[in-house]
């Protein structure tokens, strides 16, 4: 079970997690968790330059490892990094220390300070820590482009009907959600920049230092 939308009693409960921007501009926040992914997320930022459109990826470390490449083409298109753990550890199924050193190997290898939990789950135990160290980025839209029992069309409906200004929508460039995704996404897009909106990434969160601009393989 999860909600499409975030209420404000929940966001209320974690003050200092960050669920949704203050804007009365026509502005929303696309997010991607999971990547990179080798030909999801470079279609993702195909589909996104066309509208000039800025996200924020939320990357698994072990995918980054591993398609070093296409991470640096996220980097390159001016969006920001988020890091997601290094293996997608799910925090309520986890004890505290392998929790929190897989937390810190994602977030080295991804360079930045803005960090989600996937799932969105932590435990009571775990969010202090987490938050002396990083800016926790949840969400108040939720696409459902992950759930095998929802149909695109109501993937797409769940994203246009909860979003307004200042919100910050997930979407996943994962091999799960990718039929999805494929549907919703220009969609998406078209229908908000017909309307106006502007995409904008969260770099606001985090200190543009912080961001890594150039990655080597190790030898």
């Amino acid at each position: 079970m999860y909600l499409i939308k975030t209420p404000l009693f929940i966001q209320n409960l974690f003050p200092n997690f960050t669920w949704k921007m203050n804007s009365d501009q026509p502005v929303i926040h696309l997010t991607f968790d999971d990547g990179p992914i080798p030909k999801i997320t470079p279609w993702v930022l195909d589909q996104l330059a066309q509208y000039d459109a800025k996200a924020t990826f939320f990357c698994v470390g072990s995918n980054i490892e591993k398609h070093l490449e296409v991470f640096q083409q996220v980097i390159d298109g001016g969006h920001t990094i988020g890091s997601h753990t290094h293996t997608h550890m799910n925090g309520w199924n986890s004890e505290n220390i392998p929790y929190f050193h897989n937390v810190r190997r994602g977030a080295s290898m991804a360079k930045t300070e803005l960090f989600r939990p996937p799932y969105g789950k932590l435990k009571p135990s775990q969010i202090q820590f987490i938050q002396r160290h990083y800016q926790v980025v949840m969400w108040d839209v939720l696409s459902g482009d992950f759930d095998p029992k929802i149909d695109k069309e109501q993937c797409y409906r769940n994203v246009i009907n909860y979003t307004e200004p200042g919100s910050i929508v997930v979407m996943h460039d994962s091999l799960k959600a990718q039929e999805k995704l494929e549907f919703v996404l220009p969609k998406i897009l078209k229908y908000f920049a017909g309307l106006g909106y502007r995409f904008e990434n969260l770099d606001s969160l985090i200190p543009k230092e912080q961001q890594p601009r150039t990655l080597k393989k190790s030898a």
